[in-house]
């Protein structure tokens, strides 16, 4: 039984995978920034008493660390580390305020980086654990629009390319997890055409998303690639963890970096074409009445909060 510390767990993946990994005899603790609202508490004592509940506000030294001080005067030790608290802007870059690259940096970058700190000093001292980062595929498929999360993810890339050379001696293993567009409220914004913009074609970027959240991609496919590494049955560094995961790394991979930025210069028909054919993402509808784009999740999951931390 491994001792799991999951940040980000009111919704979504993080939620998903508190319950995956408890449910597979796990230890768990799932943090987030307000554990006591909801039905969260209800739901692990009436359900999964192996689940304990912590605040963790990934933004703040004084809360990770408590956390997880917290699990190491209970248990002695964390085994491994989920790093999933995120959040995604979307916008043109000369539109979007900088208040939300520092957000989406400072939550998905520099939250990893609290985590981690706070964790390896025990794991290094005992030469074992196990960090395990959700990145997404837009850490590595940079599209426009997507400048904030996409650079947020990519700096969460290089970190833990780098981490893992580090620690590798001490025996701690550092694992990337690259979903594509799952069901989760960090889609359910309420995203919509900007009124004004100087930028028409985020149309294709709405219009792609909304397409991509019609597939329901639940956060289980997620949560079951996390326990697959938790429980070692897989062992690569990079783990896409959606059906649309690998193929979009794929699609990206198959064009060079001159043909990806030209892509976005061709005309609507063609890119919508394209993506319908290529991709197999009904984006036609959206591209005809951008009114019909709506990243609302359907309420099918356990339970929905509106954040994701």
């Amino acid at each position: 039984m491994s001792v799991v510390l999951i940040t980000g767990c009111s919704s979504g993946i993080g939620l998903a995978t508190a319950i995956t990994v408890a449910k597979s005899g796990h230890k768990v603790y799932a943090t987030m920034r307000h554990p006591l609202r909801a039905a969260l508490p209800s739901l692990f004592e009436n359900q999964l008493s192996s689940v304990k509940l912590l605040a963790l506000d990934v933004t703040d030294d004084f809360s990770v660390k408590n956390a997880v001080n917290q699990v190491l005067k209970q248990e002695g030790r964390v085994d491994v580390l989920v790093n999933n608290a995120g959040v995604s802007g979307l916008g043109a870059v000369e539109e979007l305020s900088l208040d939300v690259f520092k957000k989406d940096m400072e939550i998905n970058y520099f939250g990893t980086i609290r985590c981690i700190k706070a964790v390896l000093p025990s794991m290094r001292e005992r030469k074992s654990g196990t960090i395990i980062n959700i990145s997404s595929v837009a850490g590595k498929v940079y599209s426009n629009f997507h400048g904030t999360y996409s650079s947020s993810k990519a700096a969460v890339e290089a970190l833990s390319e780098c981490l893992a050379q580090e620690v590798n001696n001490f025996g701690i293993r550092v694992a990337l997890v690259e979903p594509g567009v799952t069901d989760t409220s960090i889609f359910s914004k309420g995203y919509q055409m900007p009124k004004q913009t100087n930028y028409p074609n985020i149309k294709r970027f709405l219009s792609m998303f909304a397409a991509s959240v019609d597939n329901h991609v639940q956060p289980e496919a997620v949560s079951n690639v996390i326990l697959d590494i938790i429980e070692g049955r897989s062992t690569k560094f990079r783990n896409p963890a959606t059906p649309d995961a690998g193929p979009l790394l794929a699609w990206r991979a198959s064009q060079t970096d001159e043909e990806w930025v030209a892509s976005a210069g061709i005309d609507d028909e063609t890119w919508t074409n394209a993506v319908e054919q290529g991709m197999n993402l009904h984006v036609r509808k959206y591209m005809e009445d951008p009114s019909l784009i709506s990243f609302e999740v359907p309420e099918t999951s356990i339970l929905k909060e509106e954040a994701i931390l």
